[in-house]
């Protein structure tokens, strides 16, 4: 396939350790990093190395009027997302966006409709949606295995702290616009994106562990009629969870984490029903007893080939490029992102976090 030339805003760590180590890959076979910009010098020598043949520019505006540009990544902090997709899209300029995709609704619906009205693509590097353990959830569910879902638990936790600037409520830092699109995107796409889904509970604060004024930790229960209820959690205070997703069900549970899975059910008719007995249970003896049996359970374990890192990120890369080549809708679409912006939006409104800085 012909190789497409893009640009890319920003060589910090998504920028420089996702983005670019996807660049660098044998993985990539779509694109040719022509244009790297980034307002550090040092950062722009290294890219000198890291991507031969590129050009460094210190301001994205540099771009504009560039006409062997297919896509720009736009890897800048979190607050400038908004602002400088707008401004590339104006140019008519094909867009990714890393996450968040930006502050709050009204941004995203302006975003949409300018890029409708350019004719140009606008997608939002949310990979966690093409890694093989979200993939596998899809269809553990769809495969009905665990029978109705009847709670999808997600924990995105650790028992550590941070300094910098993603510290910072005037920044969009915080762990619902930093990490949560992840698992706030996993909750929704179990959902099917349903628009009846709310948020019937948040909470946010600031602990101890870190510095700044944001949220390290963060909770959040959708609930969707006729759906399982949804409860998300991302929490730096938290140093004892054992699974990233868990599904419970009618028939069985699951549970995993990016590189692992497990799960236990039964099977309809091997394990008959009991009738129930009001009155007292005692053994043969005539001492009173608790009700217990062996069920028949069957229990499955297993690995995944790759994560959001390597596997999702080449994917997605792939469905941004067929979207541009061939026009093709994109899997993770802007309007499904905009969605989970909702979601924090709602959570910050309910929140109010006193600001330090």
């Amino acid at each position: 396939m012909k190789k497409l030339n893009l640009a890319i805003i920003g060589q910090g760590r998504s920028g420089k350790d996702i983005h670019g180590k996807y660049y660098i890959s044998s993985d990539n076979e779509l694109f040719n990093v022509k244009y790297v910009v980034d307002a550090d010098e040092y950062r722009r020598q290294v890219s000198l190395e890291r991507y031969p043949g590129c050009q460094v520019l210190a301001d994205y505006s540099e771009l504009f009027g560039k006409d062997d540009i297919d896509l720009v990544v736009n890897a800048s902090y979190s607050e400038m997302h908004y602002s400088i997709t707008k401004d590339l899209l104006l140019h008519g300029f094909n867009v990714l966006v890393e996450k968040p995709f930006a502050r709050n609704q009204v941004e995203c619906e302006d975003l949409i409709r300018i890029s409708k009205e350019k004719g140009v693509v606008l997608a939002v590097f949310q990979q966690t949606f093409f890694a093989p353990f979200y993939q596998d959830i899809l269809n553990i569910i769809d495969s009905g295995i665990l029978g109705d879902i009847l709670q999808v638990t997600i924990r995105y936790n650790g028992f550590s702290r941070r300094w910098d600037w993603q510290t910072l409520q005037k920044r969009m830092g915080g762990n619902a616009y930093n990490t949560g699109p992840h698992p706030i995107g996993i909750a929704l796409g179990i959902l099917g994106f349903d628009d009846n889904t709310q948020v019937v509970f948040s909470k946010m604060a600031t602990s101890k562990m870190s510095s700044g004024d944001y949220d390290d930790y963060c909770k959040i229960i959708l609930s969707t009629p006729n759906k399982p209820v949804v409860d998300i959690e991302i929490n730096n205070t938290d140093g004892y969870t054992p699974y990233n997703v868990k599904l419970q069900g009618t028939n069985g549970c699951f549970k995993c984490n990016t590189t692992t899975c497990e799960y236990k059910y039964i099977i309809d008719g091997e394990n008959p029903e009991r009738p129930v007995q009001e009155t007292f249970m005692q053994n043969e003896e005539g001492n009173p007893i608790y009700c217990g049996e062996k069920l028949i359970v069957h229990e499955v374990k297993g690995n995944y080939n790759g994560t959001a890192f390597d596997v999702g990120t080449a994917k997605l890369y792939e469905d941004v490029y067929k979207a541009i080549v061939e026009g093709k809708e994109l899997y993770v679409t802007p309007e499904k992102a905009q969605k989970i912006v909702a979601v924090i939006e709602t959570a910050h409104a309910q929140n109010h976090l006193p600001r330090k800085y």
